[in-house]
């Protein structure tokens, strides 16, 4: 499989206690060729809390095998 890069880095996010939110990495977007929607790989389901889309910050991030 060919290496994609990746748009956004998908975070579930919790709320913690005095303005303290718990990130934990849990999939990529990738964007699709005619520039019209993205794909949402997800490797984890966050069941409590929401789904943060995030732009990469490292060059690591950046493709997905």
């Amino acid at each position: 499989m060919t290496s994609k890069p990746i748009d956004y880095v998908a975070y579930g996010v919790r709320d913690g206690q005095e303005d303290n939110a718990h990130w934990t990495r849990v999939g990529a977007a990738f964007g699709h060729k005619d520039g019209a929607g993205y794909d949402i790989v997800l490797d984890a389901v966050s069941v409590n809390g929401r789904i943060v889309l995030r732009e990469p910050k490292y060059q690591e991030e950046t493709t997905e095998s």
